[in-house]
């Protein structure tokens, strides 16, 4: 069972739930808010995450994790391929139930409902296999973290918005920009240790494009993006000044981009660097979304 377990890597779980806990924090602002759709949604989101983690291992299984001897507990995939565990054609089947079960909650929100979940729930699907699976493998071809920036940001949280409200807004859609700048930097941080074993198969992402020592510019963008789209969300969305509360999480950020870009080379070096990064999308969702929250009772 823990060889499953490990094969889901459900703690990246974090980068899909914090955008439906951000999402459902703006729709109770507006005073639209169930227990029930909160939690079927937080299903079906954890569910075609789980899917999209999976089909990655098994189309990386036939390129890059096989070469890759510099893996962490962040990187590299889960292993169990590798490892002989579980077999190739197990992981694609677990990966489909998993799509299954999204879309069985897709369709349970459109019968009490909510009818462009559906619709929302194809893209989340798309984009798990367009970045990951061939032809398009957008993760070898420098579009990755554009793909996953809408898939785990703005989409999530314009989602559990229309499920909470009712209603599409492109507020609910801006205020997942946060998040999608984080979960870009997960990405992005995590392609230094796999940079070799990319590069020998043939993986052109942006990091293997740019090479480790540049690369560390555009990761500490990306970090100091997301903490300044809340000033940018602030003053064009009208976004409450408690959101400012998830600036509390910049020290953190601060640490992952300090170590990253004097342990750059070392991939047992960065892997404090990696979890920075993972507890910094997961300390700045939870304060913007107490903030949402605050402005309400407040």
């Amino acid at each position: 069972m823990n060889v499953y377990i490990k094969a889901l890597r459900a703690p990246f779980l974090a980068g899909s739930l914090i955008p439906v806990i951000i999402g459902a924090a703006y729709g109770f602002i507006d005073k639209h808010f169930s227990l029930l759709l909160f939690l079927i949604t937080a299903l079906g989101v954890a569910a075609l995450h789980l899917a999209a983690n999976l089909l990655n291992d098994y189309y990386d299984a036939k390129g890059s994790d096989p070469i890759n001897v510099r893996f962490t507990p962040f990187s590299g995939g889960s292993r169990v391929i590798q490892n002989r565990q579980v077999a190739p054609w197990c992981v694609l089947s677990i990966a489909v139930f998993f799509y299954v079960l999204s879309l069985s909650a897709a369709i349970w929100l459109v019968f009490l409902g909510r009818p462009l979940v559906l619709a929302i729930g194809l893209l989340g699907v798309a984009a798990g296999w367009a970045y990951s699976a061939r032809p398009l493998q957008l993760m070898s071809r420098g579009w990755g973290e554009i793909c996953i920036f809408f898939a785990f940001g703005p989409f999530i949280t314009m989602g559990a918005y229309y499920v909470m409200s009712g209603s599409l807004s492109w507020s609910a859609f801006a205020l997942g920009f946060p998040q999608g700048f984080f979960i870009a930097a997960v990405i992005w941080i995590n392609q230094f240790p796999d940079y070799e074993a990319d590069r020998d198969a043939g993986k052109k992402n942006l990091v293997v494009r740019l090479g480790p020592k540049l690369s560390r510019y555009p990761y500490c963008i990306i970090m100091l993006a997301a903490f300044i789209a809340v000033i940018f969300l602030i003053g064009i969305v009208g976004l409450t000044y408690l959101t400012m509360l998830s600036f509390i999480a910049f020290p953190l950020a601060f640490k992952a981009m300090k170590i990253l870009w004097r342990e750059y080379l070392s991939y047992e070096g960065l892997i404090p660097a990696q979890a920075l990064t993972i507890q910094t999308l997961i300390a700045h969702g939870v304060l913007l979304s107490l903030g949402l929250v605050l402005s309400r009772l407040v």
